[in-house]
Formats: C-alpha cells, structure tokens, sequence
C-alpha cells in the first residue's frame, strides 16, 4: 500500500472525493423549484389561454425562465377575475377595458398583451347575407349581453355605413356561446356574433365568417390589430416581483414561439382543444396562430385610447364607469 494512504487515508480521501462532487453538482445544477417564485395562473380548464400555458409547463419554459407556473382552474371569467381580486392567484386573462375600470374605482391592475383575436359574425354557407346590409329582419345571436363591446361595434357600423339601427331592425338574442353555436346549426338563427372559439368551429363546419370583429375596427377608422386581452396582475406584485413577471413573460413568448412554429406542438394538446375532428382542430390552430400579437408600441396603446372613447360613447357608464378615458398605468410598460 503507497505510503500515507492507510484505511483512514481512503476514508478521508472518499469523503473529500464526495464533498468536492457535491459541491460540483451544487454549481452545476438548476434552481429547485422550491427557489424559484410561484406565479399561479387563474385558467378556464378547456379555456385557450390552458393551451398556451400548458405548453409552457410541459416545455419546461417556466423553469428556463426561473419560475414556477402553476395552473389553478376555475369556474368562469368571473370566477378568475375575483380570484385575482382575492390575492388567490397572481394572473389570469381578461380584456384592458376592464382593467381600467378597475383602475378607475382604485385598484391597481395592470396588462400585458395575450392576443389580438375577438371574434366574428358567421353565417351558413348558404346563407343569403352578404353584407351587414342584409341583417335587417334578421335574428342574430349575440355572444354575452347587450353591453358585448363586438355587439356595440356592428351596431355602429350597420349605422354609420347602412343606415341600419340593429335594435329596431333585426331581432337580437342573447346568449352563451355553445347554445348559440346550436342555435344556428338548427336553422334557428340566421347570424351568430361570437367570440373567436366558437366563430372557429362553426367555421369548421362549413359555415361563413361575414365579418371579423377586427374588420369591423377597420371599418371604424380604428386599430384592427390591437390586443384584445392580456395576462392582468396587480400592479404591486408586478413591481415587488419584477423578475418573476419578466421569467412569465419570457417564457409564453417561447410557448408562442413553438405553437407558432410548430405543427407537431399542437398534437398534444388536442384534447385539452375539445376538438371533435380535424377541421376543428386545424381552424383552432389557425385562429390561434392568427391572434398573437405581433407588436405592442405606443402606437398600439394610443390606438386603445382611441377605441376607449368610441366604446365610452357607445356603452356609456354601463361599459366604462365614470371614466371618460382609459386610466394611465392600465398597460404594463416595465414599471416605469
């Protein structure tokens, strides 16, 4: 045995072999999970915000981006909203009108784009309209309530472009997406005005988009790409918690990168989508891909400003509050 390495030589020679691995996998290892902060997300569990989220998680892009993101599912868009309100989730997905009535009545919320996609008007495929000209008479189901901003935007397009008062000229009903969707594969309405999901199935079934709600923004003179919702949080996390938020950011923009790019991502989530057979899912896809914001500038955020004071002027007090204009802070720009 060489000199100086007896039983007790090898067992400090081990443990100092040990120490110095360990010390080696310290360096070299990722932050646990348990060191890197938790945003929990408010999600509807069929909702198409899970899809982006859920490729997030399953990419790991949340642990590239030194965050932890926990998916919390919920009942409904209210149930979301006050969850957020609670403090029993960090984030979810609404729309910035919202948000600036929030801000108006003092609480504190804040948005960054998620999508630029809305909705559409759809018709069958055989269906005699070819214009919103052609609603007068008509029975259009309305996705939501009277107060739905896509609503009062072809309201005031059927007025200002063809001298229609859709309230008095055609026959407007009132109601939940899916019901809607039935509705009018039934023969039982001639038009649907509904929120992009739903305008897509129909659209899968080969039925009609007359008029997007973003062509209807053009038609107004207003900005048709602009995000329509957004990730919201409150604004004293985001600046308590600027690094968590940049990692939550960095990492959707790869999820969006990779649904954008990549077919083969998508095939997982196909149940997730609901999607009863291949055209649904590609026009899914498709609309999805269509909605991801391609800029956000303060071009953009002064053309929300715009479409603030048409929407205050057609929904009134009911739709805005007392605010005769969006609140300053309603759009996240870094905290500055």
């Amino acid at each position: 045995m060489t000199k100086g390495w007896g039983a007790a030589g090898c067992t400090r020679r081990t443990t100092l072999l040990a120490a110095a691995a360990l010390l080696s996998f310290a360096a070299a290892r990722p932050v646990r999970a348990a060191e890197r902060p938790v945003i929990r997300a408010g999600v509807l569990k069929f909702g198409t915000v899970s899809w982006e989220l859920d490729t997030v998680r399953a990419n790991r892009f949340d642990e590239a981006a030194g965050i932890e993101l926990r998916l919390v599912e919920l009942a409904g868009n209210p149930a979301t909203q006050v969850a957020l309100q609670a403090g029993g989730v960090e984030i979810i997905v609404s729309d910035w009108l919202w948000v600036s009535r929030m801000r108006a009545k003092g609480e504190a919320l804040s948005f960054i784009p998620y999508s630029t996609a809305v909705g559409a008007l759809v018709v069958s495929a055989g269906s005699g309209i070819a214009s919103i000209a052609d609603l007068r008479g008509r029975r259009i189901g309305v996705a939501g309530s009277p107060l739905d901003k896509s609503w009062l935007l072809l309201k005031a397009l059927a007025g200002d472009r063809h001298g229609l008062a859709l309230d008095r000229d055609a026959q407007a009903f009132f109601g939940a997406p899916p019901l809607l969707n039935n509705k009018i594969a039934d023969g039982d309405l001639d038009a649907v005005l509904t929120f992009w999901p739903f305008a897509a199935r129909l659209e899968a079934k080969g039925m009609r988009a007359l008029m997007t709600v973003s062509d209807m923004l053009a038609a107004l003179g207003q900005p048709a790409t602009l995000p329509s919702i957004g990730y919201v949080f409150r604004e004293e996390w985001a600046r308590a918690n600027p690094a968590a938020l940049a990692g939550f950011q960095t990492a959707t923009a790869k999820a969006k990168t990779l649904l954008l790019q990549s077919d083969a991502a998508w095939e997982r989530l196909a149940q997730l989508m609901q999607a009863e057979d291949d055209a649904t899912f590609r026009t899914l896809r498709d609309r999805y891909r269509e909605g991801i914001p391609r800029s956000w500038t303060a071009e953009e955020r002064d053309g929300a400003g715009r479409l603030y004071k048409l929407l205050a002027r057609l929904g009134g007090r009911e739709l805005v509050g007392d605010a005769p204009a969006i609140a300053p802070g309603t759009f996240w720009t870094g905290g500055e």
